[in-house]
């Protein structure tokens, strides 16, 4: 039994609603960017007039629990004092010159401490930025054109990374896009997530012609997708056997399941690293680096041009480094406080879906986390075939009634849920409290 569509769900979105539908007049469905949208749940969007903390509020007056979190960024919560302040100081010196200024070399300074492969960075202004500045980098550095990328994974939304690609893309059922001529992705190669035999007989099969490996080293664009023990190690012996640079997209892991990246947590040094999302502390913000023999062949070093009027502006470059500096105070509390908080998650969700008869495979590394509403007891999600299995009609009807409990969810099945360390006790509880009355919903589907 679905929840009731909001022409019937009474007046309680319906500022919401008259938003949405000025907004589909003026910009593509309405949004700046597809899952925003709402399609994949059956409902229209709610439209956010404020945030504070771990709750957000819409232009109705309703208040939510937040697990969106600008879809990652936001670690230390909405409106987190220190990345207000250092912003609003910032700002009345001014918010960008394009030219250099010491911000830039501060935070360059904290993200190659923090990051154990970076050498040199690059900053940039999105996620699709750096993985397209990093791949034109892995091409130049190795002469070769060939790179392989998972199935699955999301690398931004680049012509050639446009292939088979997580998030929205699969949410939407385009995976491919039109518009993205069959000559720029030739030299895509495509392998499974955590397949590691793919990986090894794709590059014997190309041998001397892959330039990189991109992979996410926790997938989080098909949900929140752990590395099987051994795989990411297997990739870093498989690209020294063959020559090929190891390329971790840590747009969305950086920072935010360690202070060294999930490269430091599973021990395994890729050549170049890709980071978004919570190095610029909301603001918008990413960077590519790695070893200093690959990062100097970047212009005005080298001859591979990569160039951007916004980039290390100085609001986002106050806003990481705030942000980083209270992620790294008091001995990395925040993180401890983050697993605590999540492991709590994790743990009322399990039950509430056991509760409810719901099938449900449940990953999380550290403070990410997804439920797969699996369509069999017992089975496990490793790659992007098993995500798409996946029952989303019954996810769309959890989501619809968490959001009438006042919990607000990545509106996809294939998007990972992210705590703050503004989610305290209080809000888990309530937040697994709705996800009782949500279970027991889609058991319903």
């Amino acid at each position: 039994m679905s929840q009731p569509q909001p022409s019937t769900v009474t007046d309680r979105y319906a500022k919401s609603t008259q938003a949405h539908a000025k907004a589909k007049t003026l910009m593509p469905g309405g949004v700046n960017s597809p899952v925003r949208a709402y399609s994949a749940v059956g409902r229209e969007p709610i439209t956010i007039a404020r945030g504070k903390g771990c709750v957000v509020s819409d232009i109705d007056g309703n208040d939510y629990i937040d697990y969106v979190g600008s879809f990652g960024p936001l670690i230390l919560g909405h409106a987190a004092e220190p990345v207000v302040a250092a912003v609003t100081k910032t700002a009345t010196h001014g918010t960008s010159f394009g030219m250099p200024t010491e911000l830039e070399t501060k935070l360059a300074e904290v993200v190659i401490d923090a990051v154990p492969s970076v050498e040199v960075v690059r900053f940039v202004n999105s996620g699709t930025e750096a993985a397209m500045s990093a791949l034109r980098l892995a091409r130049a550095a190795t002469g070769r054109g060939k790179v392989i990328k998972c199935v699955g994974c999301y690398h931004g939304h680049t012509d050639a990374m446009l292939v088979s690609a997580g998030s929205g893309a699969t949410t939407l059922g385009t995976p491919s896009s039109p518009g993205v001529p069959e000559g720029l992705v030739k030299n895509t190669l495509l392998v499974p997530y955590n397949d590691l035999a793919a990986v090894e007989a794709t590059m014997k099969a190309n041998k001397g012609e892959i330039a990189c490996m991109a992979v996410e080293p926790i997938a989080g664009n098909m949900g929140c997708i752990p590395p099987e023990a051994g795989y990411l190690q297997g990739l870093r012996r498989l690209c020294d056997e063959h020559g090929v640079l190891l390329l971790f997209d840590e747009v969305m892991t950086g920072f935010r399941v360690d202070y060294g990246c999930a490269q430091k947590l599973y021990n395994v040094m890729p050549d170049l690293t890709c980071m978004g999302k919570v190095v610029g502390g909301g603001l918008p913000c990413a960077a590519y680096g790695g070893r200093g023999d690959l990062m100097r062949q970047v212009a005005p070093d080298g001859p591979m041009y990569q160039a951007g009027t916004l980039s290390g502006n100085p609001l986002a470059m106050a806003a990481g480094l705030a942000t980083l500096e209270a992620l790294k105070a008091d001995d990395f509390a925040a993180y401890a406080q983050l697993e605590e908080s999540s492991r709590r998650l994790e743990m009322g969700l399990v039950e509430a879906a056991t509760s409810a008869g719901v099938p449900v495979y449940l990953t999380r590394v550290g403070s990410m986390i997804c439920p797969f509403f699996v369509s069999v007891p017992d089975k496990r999600v490793v790659n992007y075939d098993d995500a798409t299995a996946c029952r989303t009609d019954r996810f769309a009807a959890f989501f619809r009634t968490m959001l009438d409990e006042g919990v607000v969810l990545p509106p996809a099945q294939f998007e990972a849920w992210f705590v703050g360390t503004a989610h305290d006790d209080e809000a888990i509880d309530k937040t697994t409290a709705a996800a009782a009355k949500a279970f027991a919903v889609a058991a319903e589907v």
